[in-house]
């Protein structure tokens, strides 16, 4: 070791090179995943962490207006389609 070199300078490059093999061999496992050969192993199209989707719609609801909501709204609907 040579006597003009503190020891944080030798763990430097050690270091950055440990970072970048980590680096390669991330990118290198997110790249081998996202290639069209390697979707046939996957069973589940679901992304893991989403949660489950259900498949129908929620049910439909509907309140009746009486005769003073009803002309309200369409005063309202009136004053809008002015508005162009």
């Amino acid at each position: 070791m040579p006597e003009n070199v503190s020891m944080l300078q030798l763990l430097g490059p050690v270091v950055l090179a440990l970072a970048a093999a980590l680096w390669v061999v991330g990118l290198a496992r997110i790249l081998r995943r996202t290639r069209p050969q390697a979707t046939s192993w996957h069973s589940d199209p679901r992304l893991p962490g989403l949660p489950y989707q259900r498949q129908t719609a929620p049910e439909m609801e509907a309140v009746e207006l009486t005769p003073a909501e009803r002309d309200a709204f369409a005063g309202l609907v009136r004053q809008l389609g002015d508005g162009r």
